[in-house]
């Protein structure tokens, strides 16, 4: 088993690289492969997947998972260990926030042969594993990594996020016209692409911007038409109570295969937290059955 772990990872330190080694030695040779760089998860991953390993497990943040996931090249079953400051998409796959529970889960899901069968999201070529989006959410993802990183490289965790969303809002002057054009639904705002639900969490409290998307089906959009300062607090009200957008101002579309989105400007992309710069288009593409997870 190659175990590819991010040491600049929020939740990651030598001491859980360790626990979480032993953990799944317990059932297989472990080879720990550790990222030195941006992208150098992919490049790693890349080269495991044609290495003879039985499996790859991440131990890392979201973009750390992110990052396997592009450079996985055969259909090797995959775990996630929780190691950031959020881990979605372990969270969303059911695993516990606790790494060495997590790597525990993973290992006995190995020894037993389980895995469950997921699609991915990729965005201009470039996948995805839990959520994607254009406009107002990529912009606050860009103003968490303006906020900078502590003295051991570890990125800043949720107060940070609310604080750059903050910073969006007041940078707009609360005010976000429709800028964008989804094929086939009409204008919007932003638009979030979601893989699954829940998309993101807040702390221990899940945000659910498209609760009818699943992993195991295509693609769902949520674009809110137009928003001011004063709807803004409703959004995520009605996110943390699982309901999603209000839907009389949101374009909805459910288990696609394929979205298309052109932009009024450069605007910007993220995909599961990482940001991808500036685009006028992008489409986005379901890979149903695309991946084996160790759950």
């Amino acid at each position: 088993m190659a175990l590819i772990v991010n040491p600049f990872a929020s939740g990651v330190s030598e001491q859980t690289v360790e626990r979480v080694e032993a953990e799944l030695g317990a059932v297989a040779d472990v080879t720990t492969l550790r990222t030195e760089r941006p992208r150098h998860a992919t490049e790693l991953a890349q080269t495991a997947s044609g290495d003879g390993f039985d499996a790859i497990v991440g131990l890392s943040g979201d973009g750390g998972y992110n990052e396997i996931l592009n450079g996985l090249d055969s259909r090797l079953p995959v775990g996630f260990v929780p190691g950031g400051g959020t881990s979605v998409l372990p969270r969303a796959l059911g695993l516990p926030r606790d790494a060495v529970r997590a790597a525990r889960q993973i290992a006995q899901a190995l020894e037993a042969g389980r895995t469950r069968s997921i699609s991915l999201g990729s965005v201009n070529g470039w996948r995805f594993g839990f959520e994607a989006g254009i406009g107002f959410d990529a912009a606050a993802v860009r103003k968490v990594d303006e906020l900078g990183r502590s003295e051991d490289g570890k990125r800043p965790g949720d107060l940070a996020f609310l604080k750059a969303i903050a910073l969006v809002v007041a940078e707009n002057s609360g005010r976000f016209p429709p800028a964008l054009e989804i094929k086939g639904l009409g204008r919007a705002a932003f638009a979030i692409v979601a893989n699954t639900d829940p998309t993101t969490y807040a702390g221990p409290v899940a945000l659910h911007f498209a609760p009818a998307a699943r992993f195991e089906l295509g693609l769902d959009v949520a674009a809110p038409t137009e928003v001011r300062r004063r709807s803004i607090p409703r959004l995520f009200a009605a996110s943390f109570l699982g309901r999603g957008f209000n839907r009389r101002r949101t374009l909805y579309g459910h288990d696609l295969d394929r979205i298309e989105i052109v932009c009024d400007r450069p605007l910007p992309l993220q995909a599961d937290g990482e940001d991808l710069g500036d685009v006028t288009e992008a489409l986005f593409e379901c890979e149903r059955n695309a991946l084996d997870v160790l759950v």
